[in-house]
């Protein structure tokens, strides 16, 4: 069995890493400015592992109570792992002992729990601003609240806490292409607004470079953007057993 998953996975990887391959042919950008993080959320550690085997360096989770588990159990491999999920604030001990970056920051609140536990933990936390992009228009925040996020104008305040932080690294923004607002339906121009923020954030971060947008279904509109990282899940591992 773990051979027949061993080649399902290598199979899948191959076909996405063509489809990235040509939307940065497409794009006119070099491939190696684009990587790939495999969303390992739902799916066991003997998949982490056999991934690690056929080169997968980045892999992502979104809950604490299953992440926390698979990273101990993966610890002997050379990985990075991404926390994409929304954080509440009494995960954020457990999350700040594996995660290498954490995608979903989106709130001050959350920046001082990460640096307290990241300089407990004597280690240096990756952070991602979490860009809702509905939050433009949709002031309810009832679809942010669903995805996680900070409105577009609240980029730049969170930038320079999370720089400020002890503890913490200030990589750059993510979003998720939004179900609401204007750009709902609209991955491409989702993704270009992103960049704007992005620059717009270079212009006081320079380092803070990392644009994380795009999964299986709209990688190609990521690339075509300008996105530096791609989160990457159901194309790769197959379609999720469903929870509950």
């Amino acid at each position: 069995m773990t051979d027949d998953r061993r080649t399902q996975l290598s199979d899948n990887l191959a076909r996405v890493e063509d489809r990235i391959s040509t939307a940065c042919a497409k794009a006119g950008r070099p491939r190696d400015e684009v990587t790939l993080i495999v969303v390992t959320k739902t799916y066991p550690a003997s998949d982490v592992r056999l991934l690690a085997e056929l080169g997968v360096r980045q892999v992502a989770e979104n809950r604490d109570q299953e992440a926390a588990g698979k990273a101990a159990e993966c610890a002997d491999l050379p990985l990075t792992w991404h926390f994409v999920g929304q954080l509440q604030t009494n995960k954020v001990r457990s999350v700040a002992r594996y995660a290498g970056i954490v995608q979903s920051v989106d709130r001050l609140r959350l920046v001082t729990a990460l640096s307290r536990e990241a300089v407990r933990a004597e280690r240096e936390l990756g952070c991602l601003i979490q860009v809702a992009l509905d939050a433009e228009s949709d002031r309810t925040g009832r679809d942010t609240a669903d995805r996680g996020g900070v409105a577009p104008e609240g980029v730049a305040e969170l930038g320079d806490a999370i720089a400020a932080a002890e503890g913490l690294r200030l990589d750059g923004v993510m979003t998720v292409a939004p179900l609401a607002g204007p750009y709902a339906g609209r991955q491409l121009a989702a993704f270009e607004r992103l960049m704007e923020i992005s620059s717009d954030l270079r212009a006081t971060h320079p380092a803070a470079n990392m644009v994380s947008a795009g999964m299986s279904a709209d990688l190609e509109d990521a690339v075509a953007a300008g996105a530096t990282h791609v989160r990457v899940g159901t194309a790769v591992l197959g379609v999720r057993p469903r929870l509950g």
